[in-house]
């Protein structure tokens, strides 16, 4: 069995950063997913793909996997680079682009 950790990114809703600190660990998927006959549905025989677990932090979570003997790779998120701005900012005399107001 294999399993990945990884940080979820913040959906689309979010403005801060809620949840942007804990760790996900999921296994692996092994079977593909087939369209069931009679609906049509995607499903499979692997349970395992519906385990979520969460933890606070990288260490724990590959602690965990080496604890339980699964094979294991971090996927690396990029650093969040912020622009802190202000409001005054938006008159400032040397502003790049005219204020059309």
């Amino acid at each position: 069995m294999t399993v990945r950790i990884y940080q979820p990114a913040k959906s689309a809703m979010q403005s801060g950063r809620s949840k942007s600190t804990e760790w996900v660990l999921e296994f692996e998927r092994h079977d593909a997913a087939l369209p069931d006959r009679l609906m049509g549905w995607q499903s499979s025989s692997d349970t395992t793909r519906t385990i979520h677990l969460k933890f606070a932090s990288k260490e724990d979570a590959i602690a965990y996997a080496e604890k339980m003997g699964v094979d294991y790779h971090v996927i690396r998120t990029g650093s969040r680079r912020t622009k802190l701005r202000a409001y005054a900012d938006n008159f400032a005399a040397g502003r790049r682009q005219a204020w059309t107001h």
